[in-house]
């Protein structure tokens, strides 16, 4: 009887797949350290909280020409 030929497609696959997951997991590590290293979001005090609160309720004038 012949033998099957076993397809490398599903492996190939499979290791790309995870490739591209492990590579996401990576850049994330990175990107949480980084923003832990430079306190992109650090506390915000009462004061500031309020103003940001009331400029994104306030409607913007449209730029007169």
């Amino acid at each position: 009887m012949a033998e099957k030929s076993k397809s490398l497609l599903l492996p190939f696959v499979a290791a790309a797949v995870f490739a591209g997951l492990g590579r996401m997991v990576f850049q994330k590590i990175l990107a949480d350290k980084a923003a832990r290293e430079n306190r992109v979001a650090g506390p915000v005090d009462e004061k500031t909280r309020q103003w940001i609160s009331e400029v994104v309720r306030t409607p913007r004038e449209a730029p007169r020409e």
